[in-house]
C-alpha cells in the first residue's frame, strides 16, 4: 500500500516532486499524443489535484501543444535528461496527470481504465476489467470511482 505524500523524480533526478494527496485516479492513455511523448503505445498517467504537487529539487522546462481533442495542453520536463513529469491543460482545470512511472515507488500502480482506444496499437491487449473509452472521457466519475474502490488510499 502506497503511503503519503508520493514522492518522484525525472530519470537524471535533478528534478524531484512530491505529492500530498491521494490521486484521483490512474489510467492508460493511448492518444496520438501520448505515444509520441511516451515513445511507447500509451502513457500511464495519475491524476493528482495541482495544489497537491510540488516540485521540491530542480526547475522544470514547460511545453505547450494543442491535444488530439484541440485543447491547449502543457507538460513540466527535465531540462538535463528531457523525461516528462506531469502534464496539464491551459488555463488549467486544476488538476495534473503525472507520468505515474516517474514516482519513486510504482509497485502499487493500477490501471482502472484506458482512453483514446481508437487510436490504440493494434497489438495492444487491454484487460476487460478495465473502463474503455474511444475517445477523451467527457465524464471521469467512473473512472474516479473505480479508483477509489480498489481501496489504495484511506479516505
Amino acid at each position: 500500500m502506497p503511503s503519503l505524500p508520493l514522492t518522484g523524480s525525472c530519470q537524471c533526478g535533478a528534478i524531484r516532486y512530491r505529492i500530498s494527496r491521494a490521486p484521483l485516479m490512474i489510467y492508460n492513455c493511448h492518444c496520438t499524443n501520448c505515444q509520441k511523448i511516451s515513445g511507447s503505445a500509451f502513457s500511464t498517467p495519475m491524476a493528482v489535484m495541482e495544489d497537491s504537487f510540488q516540485i521540491t529539487q530542480g526547475d522544470p522546462e514547460r511545453l505547450e501543444w494543442a491535444s488530439d481533442v484541440g485543447s491547449v495542453r502543457f507538460g513540466l520536463f527535465c531540462g538535463d535528461c528531457g523525461n516528462r513529469i506531469a502534464h496539464g491543460q491551459a488555463p488549467t482545470r486544476g488538476v495534473l496527470s503525472v507520468r505515474s512511472g516517474t514516482l519513486d515507488d510504482t509497485s502499487w500502480i493500477i490501471p482502472v481504465g484506458d482512453i483514446w482506444t481508437t487510436s490504440a496499437q493494434s497489438w495492444t491487449e487491454m484487460s476487460p476489467q478495465r473502463l474503455q473509452y474511444a475517445r477523451q472521457p467527457e465524464d471521469y466519475a467512473a473512472l474516479f470511482a473505480a479508483f477509489s474502490g480498489l481501496g489504495l488510499f484511506a479516505v
